[in-house]
């Protein structure tokens, strides 16, 4: 028998570690676009569809771009943007809400929390105005976070 009918000692064994690597570095990448798109569908960027809304806080403590809104405890959007009004010195809430969600005009809005150690989110509660928002209105009632801080402070103090 010839050179070329022999096996090179050691051939079969680096070729089966390179399909190894190549089948784990496959797998690492699956799981990591998976990540970033589950990522992405959480926080709400990659939600589609939606009008914006505009909410003025006295407080946004707590809330940040990718925060939930929520209807009856429902999600039914996230906060898109969040700027300070140098004019009243207030915060600027841009919200996105679903297309098929219709909200009367005289509709409130508030940060809420989730308990004493959880986060914040916005919460709406709709009104009984037969008129409704439109993309870009803005709410007319709205409140602010409350620091548990100065709560306790004030309970503490007998501040009233």
């Amino acid at each position: 028998m010839g050179d070329n009918a022999r096996e090179q000692p050691g051939k079969g064994r680096v070729m089966g570690k390179q399909w190894a690597e190549v089948l784990t570095g496959t797998a690492v990448l699956v799981l990591a676009v998976a990540f970033v798109a589950f990522g992405l569908t959480r926080s709400g960027v990659a939600q589609s569809g939606g009008y914006d809304l505009i909410a003025s806080f006295r407080s946004a403590e707590g809330i940040s771009v990718g925060t939930d809104v929520r209807l009856a405890g429902v999600k039914v959007g996230s906060v898109t943007g969040l700027d300070l009004n140098a004019d009243t010195f207030r915060a600027d809430a841009t919200i996105s809400v679903q297309d098929q969600l219709v909200l009367p005009d005289d509709s409130a809005i508030l940060v809420a929390s989730e308990g004493l150690l959880g986060g914040n989110f916005v919460e709406i509660i709709p009104g009984g105005s037969p008129f409704n928002l439109e993309a870009g209105d803005a709410f007319t009632d709205t409140q602010g976070a409350v620091s548990l801080i100065n709560l306790l402070l004030k309970f503490v103090g007998g501040d009233d």
